[in-house]
């Protein structure tokens, strides 16, 4: 068998060979690289601070573009914004501008009856919801068509109609509202008047039409009596009020 010592320098030998050759290898890269620079020009340090600066100037210009995307994307938010809210205006005044035509053509037929009939007349009763689903707000007008426009004295009343349950049934508007102890409302007009107020339905109770009655004792005896389907109208037809 070998002497231990042989043994050992021979492993010392091994390991201070490699590390001579890898302590090569790290001097060929180094001088490799620094041959690089000098045929480019540059030397190793001036290169590393030229492509820091270049980092540096890119960074820059990422941090500018950033901030014109981020501009453009305010702007493109703030004019979507402005034109939803000009359309918004627009609808609302096409809305306004409809209600104000539809008011007007309704003021005008009270005024100027339509045709040669005179007496009474009853025009479509308006229904609107007055908070809740059971209370409703009415309006109803009374129109009186005569050549020389006499005052009318009279009184109006009417009925609701519908089912509860399947029987059909009926009320006074004295039994839907309160404080209201007569059963009819007086009239007192030349050309047109109108009766408004409020009902609350019962529970359980589901309206289907109108009945309403006008009559007239001055300046003649006159009555009139018409149906009226139940229909609930978003706002009262605006006239001027």
């Amino acid at each position: 068998m070998m002497p231990r010592f042989f043994r050992e320098s021979g492993l010392n030998a091994v390991l201070l060979s490699l590390l001579l050759l890898l302590l090569a290898l790290l001097a060929g890269i180094y001088v490799g690289w620094v041959m690089a620079h000098k045929e480019m020009g540059t030397s190793p340090r001036r290169g590393a601070d030229s492509a820091q600066l270049e980092l540096s100037a890119l960074r820059q210009k990422l941090a500018v573009a950033r901030g014109d995307m981020q501009a453009q994307g305010t702007r493109h938010d703030v004019d979507s914004r402005a034109l939803e809210l000009v359309r918004s205006e627009m609808v609302e005044q096409k809305e306004l501008i409809a209600t104000l035509e539809e008011g007007l053509r309704f003021f005008r037929s009270l005024m100027v009856p339509d045709g040669e009939a005179t007496g009474l007349s009853l025009r479509d009763p308006e229904l609107v919801l007055g908070g809740t689903a059971r209370r409703i707000e009415y309006r109803i007008f009374v129109q009186h068509q005569s050549r020389i426009h006499e005052m009318v004295h009279g009184t109006l009343s009417l009925q609701v109609f519908g089912f509860e349950g399947e029987q059909e049934v009926r009320y006074t508007l004295p039994q839907l509202s309160e404080g209201l102890d007569n059963a009819s409302v007086p009239l007192h007009f030349r050309y047109f008047q109108a009766v408004e107020g409020a009902l609350t339905l019962p529970q359980g109770f589901e309206p289907k039409g109108l009945i309403v009655m006008a009559e007239a004792t001055k300046p003649r005896k006159t009555e009139i009596r018409e149906e009226f389907p139940w229909k609930l109208r978003k706002q009262f037809i605006s006239v001027g009020e």
